[in-house]
């Protein structure tokens, strides 16, 4: 008969993890001898080694006991079984690895594929850094509101990057943050918005549903008004010419221009 070190040492494992085994009652725990020790025979080495063997295939404990009484039949059953969830939790975890990597290069962390892609074409076209962080933290917020419909919004995104405009648009709003007050570059800036605003007029972009709420779209306004000393003046000067908005353009009725402007907005159009 065999203390329990040595049924540990015959079958490979510590007495840790036999205790383990009579705890989860996978390893029947024998009764204490008169000298009050428990002793174990050459069954319980066999049954142990079979444990032992199980879960170093990776059989989940809880499925070890089930295998081990299981017929020829139905041990491979579960096997396979078995096998299929490894192999799921296999693609789990690579996902999850190629997920690691990409967030080493840090955009990727909430952003999907397409707009990293878009935003290494706004730094291949020369845009500065700091203009790219705060577009692609507009662009975390908006992927995390419209997660099914992102990738579209983005690939029209590149379509208006083959119009010298938007390039030339990007090459303003990215040296932007540096200019100085009351710098004539914000007209240029607003004078090219206003072209791109009456192209998109004319194929029926303004106006259309773009599933985003409006309490959202006045978040990304007030964010974009906050970035630049010309942010403001720049809306406002959009305004007065018919125009409103930054995140979803709107045309405003003539007559209501000057009532709506607010304050702030009406004190940067009369630097005008």
């Amino acid at each position: 008969m065999l203390t329990i070190s040595q049924l540990a040492s015959y079958a490979g494992v510590t007495v840790r993890a036999v205790r383990h085994y009579h705890r989860i009652e996978l390893l029947p725990e024998p009764e204490r001898d008169r000298s009050g020790y428990r002793t174990y025979d050459a069954a319980a080495i066999v049954r142990l080694i079979r444990i032992r063997t199980l879960a170093d295939a990776g059989v989940p404990l809880a499925r070890v006991q089930e295998l081990l009484a299981a017929g020829p039949e139905e041990f491979a059953g579960g096997v396979q079984e078995i096998d299929k969830a490894l192999r799921a939790e296999i693609r789990r975890l690579q996902d999850t690895r190629s997920r690691l990597a990409r967030l080493a290069a840090g955009e990727h962390l909430a952003l999907p594929q397409s707009v990293v892609d878009y935003l290494d074409r706004l730094r291949g076209l020369g845009v500065e850094e700091r203009y790219i962080e705060m577009e692609r933290d507009a662009w975390i917020m908006i992927a995390a509101q419209v997660p099914d419909s992102i990738d579209s919004v983005i690939a029209k995104k590149h379509e208006e990057l083959d119009d010298p405009d938007m390039v030339r648009l990007y090459s303003l709003l990215s040296g932007a943050l540096d200019w100085p007050a009351e710098d004539p570059r914000v007209v240029e800036v607003a004078d090219i918005m206003e072209r791109l605003m009456v192209r998109a007029v004319e194929v029926g972009e303004v106006g259309a549903d773009d599933g985003i709420d409006d309490q959202f779209v006045d978040l990304l306004d007030s964010t974009m008004v906050e970035s630049s000393p010309h942010a403001a003046r720049l809306m406002a000067i959009l305004e007065e010419r018919g125009w409103r908005g930054w995140t979803r353009i709107e045309r405003v009725p003539a007559d209501r221009l000057n009532n709506e402007l607010p304050p702030s907005l009406r004190q940067a159009s009369a630097l005008e």
